[in-house]
């Protein structure tokens, strides 16, 4: 990845926390097309332990949910501060967001005209999110195979980062899905997964809120407001009661 904020895991994660929205924590409203990059949320019910090390994608095939393993390990790799994308269980979380209205631009206005202009006006794609998955990952491999002679997933770690940061920079030209929207959704669901509820699939353990020291979804935190540098002295709870 280029150097950038985003290219240390601190600096990643202290970004990614103000960029997700509210809605990764609940339902998807409106009928409008979204602003910017398409953003994921569901109500599912959360996986045990077990479940979730054993899950089988529904949505994507075997060769797409590789991809999406290979790319979130690599825009939230574990390290000595935390647990990675992997871990935490965010391929299961965009891959049950596949199955949501969300995903199939149900809850958007999409009727044209269907043209990209300035960044100010949004996302003007027909394309949603199930879409632009089905298309980005199988144009990424296309990509990988033909400079690199394999799909995305056997690549090694640092040209997978490569190909990342091509895929972010624009500079890699996608067969139906610009690359940088396709990178976009990929790191917005990373992102969303990540920090989430347990309850929609990602953000195993609560780990990510404990590494960051957020409460989750406690009734009552107000004592600890405007304590800018102290602590949060309690573990989080989820939406399901779960505590840690």
């Amino acid at each position: 990845m280029p150097e950038s904020p985003l290219t240390t895991r601190r600096g990643f994660l202290r970004t990614a926390a103000v960029l997700v929205p509210a809605s990764a924590l609940a339902g998807c409203e409106g009928g409008s097309k979204p602003s910017s990059a398409p953003t994921a949320a569901s109500a599912d019910s959360a996986p045990g332990a077990a479940q979730a090390a054993a899950y089988k994608p529904r949505f994507f095939d075997a060769r797409e949910w590789a991809f999406v393993e290979a790319a979130a390990d690599r825009l939230i790799p574990a390290d000595a501060e935390g647990p990675g994308a992997l871990q935490a269980g965010v391929p299961e979380f965009i891959d049950r967001q596949m199955d949501t209205p969300y995903a199939h631009g149900a809850l958007w206005y999409m009727q044209g005209p269907f043209q990209q202009g300035v960044p100010e006006l949004g996302y003007q794609l027909k394309l949603v999110p199930r879409d632009i998955y089905r298309l980005g990952i199988a144009a990424v491999n296309a990509y990988c195979t033909k400079a690199y002679g394999k799909n995305f997933d056997a690549l090694d770690a640092a040209t997978r980062d490569s190909v990342l940061a091509a895929l972010e920079a624009g500079k890699v030209e996608l067969d139906g899905v610009p690359a940088t929207v396709f990178f976009g959704q990929l790191l917005q669901n990373t992102r969303e997964g990540y920090f989430c509820d347990p309850i929609h699939g990602g953000n195993r353990d609560m780990a990510a809120w404990k590494m960051i020291g957020f409460p989750g979804a406690r009734a009552d935190f107000m004592d600890f407001v405007n304590q800018n540098g102290k602590p949060y002295p309690y573990g989080p709870v989820s939406i399901n009661g779960e505590r840690t």
